[in-house]
């Protein structure tokens, strides 16, 4: 049986085992569920039981809600919920840009466009691409449209990935794109690595 931890989590600011200050507690077990209230001793010795701790999840309750289980997990747990939340909260802020074209698009209009939307993904920004469709273009064929769309995205010169597939909107088919970071740097690392190694050949040459 391991010692009980009895120091605050420093990082977490929660209070396990002996730091908790509450003198009745309501205790949770993953395996049992609601253990109902118990004094804090009590509820201590039954986590030492089990090689587990006692973690205070809602010190406000009245009387304190308790949960035994892993503190490692707990820390664990806890930071992976926080860095979702922040993800989140990133992810909302992100600004939709938006490029429009048409069937009859040209070519050079095409890349005029995708180069502004390869300089929006640089900067952090999701891209929306839509295929404006009206009157008779509406019915063209799903392939060809969806074509057209792909044409675009072949002039986009970062990495990227699709986030929202192509779907119909109001006012005919997009599709969203974002930055794909860990792509772009795995590219600039290995034409880094192209160029030191075409430096050293001509080096050697000389």
């Amino acid at each position: 049986m391991r010692k009980a931890r009895r120091k605050q989590s420093q990082d977490l600011g929660t209070r396990i085992n002996e730091a908790i200050r509450s003198r009745e507690v309501r205790v949770i077990d993953p395996e049992e569920g609601n253990l109902g209230v118990m004094t804090r001793d009590e509820a201590i010795a039954r986590a030492q039981e089990k090689g587990l701790d006692l973690i205070e999840i809602s010190a406000d309750a009245s009387p304190a809600i308790v949960k035994i289980m892993d503190y490692g997990k707990y820390q664990y747990e806890h930071k992976r919920k926080q860095r979702d939340i922040r993800a989140k909260v990133k992810e909302a802020r992100v600004e939709v840009k938006e490029i429009q074209i048409k069937p009859g698009t040209g070519e050079n209009d095409l890349k005029m466009k995708a180069a502004r939307a390869t300089q929006w993904l640089k900067d952090g920004q999701r891209v929306k691409v839509e295929l404006f469709l009206r009157g008779r273009s509406k019915y063209m064929s799903k392939d060809f449209l969806h074509g057209k769309l792909d044409v675009v995205l072949t002039h986009i010169t970062t990495p990227y990935i699709v986030v929202d597939e192509i779907k119909k909107v109001p006012k005919g088919l997009a599709l969203i794109i974002e930055h794909d970071k860990k792509a772009a740097t795995q590219k600039e690392k290995d034409t880094a690595d192209t160029i030191s190694k075409e430096d050293t050949i001509e080096l050697s040459e000389e």
